[in-house]
């Protein structure tokens, strides 16, 4: 891209988008501040967050991305259903040549059931493991949980550490080494949840949304990435072919967008997530495949659903958290303030620690929040991996995630 003279600014990060009421337009993005200390104390290395001006902005910043809900709620896009969310948690291992042998070097795994599903006794949440060949002796072993479980102490890497151990999983994994871990969120609300403007655009004049910022993931098929790919791919067509003005760009890109087999693909799987929430795996997993007769379903978002119940099938032994968050060579400099923010700390201490014991600290892949000397915070801010699951799952949406220095999160080679 730099050879055909497009300049690539690393190690910076976006902390809102300017947009002009008035004139309808987006006029660029404003840069976060760098080199401040925890109490906001200046270093000499200080940099204040410039502005980047642009005739065209594209949001392409991944699930739950922090300038497409500010740019959602400033220019007034809607959606007709609430975006919900799953956890993603995903090693890389290392495994003998026999083991991948056996496994399949093509070979790929979706899992439904064990240990997110037992009928009638419980528990009931949607998601499932997975595995696949990533070629070279490797294999990809995951867990997705979709983040309206009710259960106060369940974590996602408990599930994926049960998961490793079953014995059709160990067979092909046993003994295998962990050579890169990480976490993220799947934007899973579908078609209904893609954010919109009153003429249907995916956007709003010269700002355009793609991929998982917009939420092109079929869970049917727990795919999003080819659809993201051809957003992009339809994006730069629309970008680089219109010779309209910059306010209708975004409007060019749904109508191509509508045409495409992404749009096929969304509606295919426009009730699936809603009908599970609704009717809980047992019933809607079977019913999923009448959806398209079936009314649409609304539900609350994923933080309303946590109660005091303790998940079922947790065991003594615990997740190994610190060597999960090693392994996904999160950096990010230290002594600079802190990223999460608890909005009301009444609310953390007197009403989610009595009755859901701080979930946070369970939950969060990188154990990012302690409980030091009687008060749950973030403790750990470098150890974040931006999955961002917190601001979501909070069950009285108490925290936000907002911008770290440009250059932080995770390090991913081959994730």
């Amino acid at each position: 891209a730099q050879e055909k003279g497009v300049e690539v600014l690393n190690g910076l990060a976006a902390r809102d988008v300017l947009w002009d009421e008035d004139q309808c337009i987006s006029k660029g993005v404003v840069l976060v501040d760098q080199g401040l200390q925890e109490d906001g104390t200046k270093l000499s290395s200080f940099l204040e967050g410039e502005t980047v001006f642009a005739d065209t902005i594209v949001l392409a910043e991944g699930c739950d991305g922090l300038l497409t809900e500010q740019f959602i709620q400033k220019a007034g896009l809607r959606r007709s259903h609430p975006q919900m969310y799953s956890i993603g948690v995903k090693e890389l291992l290392e495994v003998t040549p026999e083991q991948y042998n056996s496994f399949g070097h093509d070979r790929v795994v979706h899992a439904m059931g064990y240990p997110l599903w037992r009928p009638i006794i419980g528990p009931s949440m949607f998601g499932g493991g997975f595995m696949y060949a990533m070629g070279e002796n490797r294999i990809a072993v995951g867990m997705i949980v979709g983040l309206d479980w009710k259960y106060r102490d369940f974590s996602p890497q408990e599930a994926l550490r049960l998961f490793k151990e079953h014995a059709f999983t160990r067979q092909f994994i046993g003994g295998a080494k962990v050579i890169e871990a990480g976490a993220k969120m799947i934007p899973e609300g579908g078609w209904r949840a893609l954010p919109r403007d009153k003429d249907g655009s995916l956007g709003r004049s010269n700002v355009l949304i793609l991929g998982d910022a917009a939420g092109f993931v079929n869970m049917i098929k727990i795919k999003g990435v080819h659809n993201a790919l051809q957003s992009g791919h339809i994006a730069a067509n629309v970008l680089a072919g219109n010779t309209g003005p910059s306010n209708t760009y975004a409007r060019a890109y749904t109508e191509k967008l509508s045409k495409s087999k992404v749009e096929t693909e969304m509606r295919s799987a426009s009730k699936f997530r809603q009908l599970i929430a609704t009717l809980e795996p047992t019933l809607g997993y079977p019913l999923s495949f009448a959806a398209g007769i079936l009314p649409n379903f609304k539900v609350d978002i994923d933080f309303r659903s946590m109660t005091a119940a303790s998940y079922p099938c947790k065991t003594s032994i615990r997740f190994d958290k610190a060597t999960f968050t090693a392994l996904a060579g999160t950096h990010h400099r230290e002594g600079q303030a802190s990223h999460l923010k608890i909005l009301n700390r009444d609310i953390c201490d007197n009403q989610c620690k009595p009755k859901f014991l701080a979930p946070c600290i369970t939950f969060c892949p990188a154990g990012v929040y302690e409980e030091i000397l009687g008060w749950v915070k973030p403790a750990n801010p470098s150890n974040c991996l931006h999955c961002k699951t917190c601001q979501r799952k909070c069950p009285f949406d108490n925290i936000r995630w907002t911008v770290p220095e440009g250059g932080g999160g995770s390090r991913y080679n081959d994730m």
